[in-house]
């Protein structure tokens, strides 16, 4: 299998281990870089120099020891103290799928392979799940070792909640994050726009940085349901049966003036918004991360 193929959602639903999607993903993004014209992203990825002694051993890439028997130092071009919070929504809503991944699963592995990206450039990176309230929160390091801790917490984490008041966890967290960095949440969206939008523009308020990767199921958007369908609020638990066919184009017209008035009102904000779904490859997301990164250095 070439590498790149662990950038499509339906290769990765078939991996169990977030370690292992992690590292495949970004294993893939970078052979990806390097065949694209975007070379300008990797160069800081393929640039070696002979092992001098004093050089830090951490810096020593081990994969070309084994193939090359000689010692390499692994260069960057530059080095920061970008520091990023990635804030999760763990709503029920994210729990829907209607192919091979939910819309929380396909965040985590986004979450997974943005945190491998980012600790391998030595930016610190946290972790915030939340619902209506925040239900972990893992400050920014940027160590190797702090990897684990993530995808422990990605692992043990849940859809949940009767309720949805994303908007009350981001203004919340705009006031606890203290120190300015990069924000980057990975959401549905599904709560009140007028509110939503306020809760991130409070984070601009506070001199964040912010990346809105909002993700939808696929049949979130178009409705294209071939038979009568009875649809359940995951949150609610209300139901309703309908013939989708019927309602199809008003429901089409209604979420593309959404996701324009998601998109023009964070542009106003000077907010980063990118529209993702669940049959997305993964390199959509990653390369957003780096060229938000590359602005910012």
């Amino acid at each position: 299998m070439n590498s790149t193929d662990y950038l499509k959602p339906e290769v990765v639903s078939r991996l169990s281990r977030l370690d292992l999607v992690a590292r495949l993903v970004v294993e893939g993004f970078i052979t990806g870089l390097h065949q694209s014209p975007y070379h300008g992203f990797s160069a800081e990825f393929s640039e070696y120099r002979q092992y001098m002694p004093g050089d830090a051993l951490r810096d020593l890439d081990w994969k070309v020891f084994g193939k090359t028997d000689r010692l390499y130092i692994k260069q960057y071009e530059e080095e920061t103290n970008l520091k990023a919070y990635i804030l999760l929504d763990a709503s029920a809503s994210m729990a829907y799928g209607s192919g091979n991944l939910t819309k929380f699963q396909y965040a985590a592995y986004t979450t997974a392979a943005l945190s491998q990206l980012m600790l391998r450039q030595r930016d610190a990176v946290g972790l915030i799940t939340f619902d209506e309230h925040v239900q972990s929160y893992l400050p920014p390091r940027s160590v190797g070792s702090h990897l684990h801790a993530l995808l422990s917490t990605l692992q043990n984490t849940q859809p949940q909640g009767a309720d949805t008041d994303l908007a009350a966890s981001f203004h919340d967290l705009a006031e606890r994050i203290k120190r300015r960095g990069l924000i980057i949440v990975l959401s549905d969206l599904f709560d009140d726009p007028d509110r939503l939008l306020s809760g991130l523009k409070h984070f601009r308020h506070r001199k964040h940085e912010v990346v809105v990767f909002h993700i939808l199921d696929p049949r979130e958007r178009d409705l294209q349901f071939d038979r009568e369908t009875r649809f359940v609020d995951l949150e609610s638990g209300s139901q309703i049966a309908t013939e989708p066919w019927h309602i199809a184009p008003a429901y089409q017209e209604h979420m593309e003036k959404l996701i324009a008035r998601f998109r023009q009102e964070c542009r106003d904000a000077l907010i980063d918004y990118v529209l993702l779904d669940t049959e997305e490859p993964f390199d959509t997301a990653l390369f957003n991360y780096l060229a938000k990164r590359k602005r910012l250095m």
